[in-house]
């Protein structure tokens, strides 16, 4: 997404809540001068891509034991 920096300051919270979910570029003048972004998002999208690894019939615990009996 990409917005001036009037924009930005006048609806800041709304952009700040946005930066969790993607990148906003803000512009002067037609050229990008910033980049709002979430510092986590390295970790949320590992996160997401572990979700539904383990199978919905195993418990955390089952899984444990199981990753130990493989070292």
């Amino acid at each position: 997404m990409s917005i001036t920096a009037t924009e930005l300051k006048m609806n800041l919270s709304k952009y700040l809540m946005l930066a969790e979910k993607e990148d906003i570029y803000i512009t002067r003048n037609g050229k990008v001068v910033a980049k709002l972004s979430n510092p986590y998002q390295d970790r949320v999208d590992m996160a997401k891509s572990l979700f539904g690894v383990l199978p919905q019939a195993m418990t955390l615990e089952q899984a444990n034991e199981e990753r130990l009996g493989r070292i």
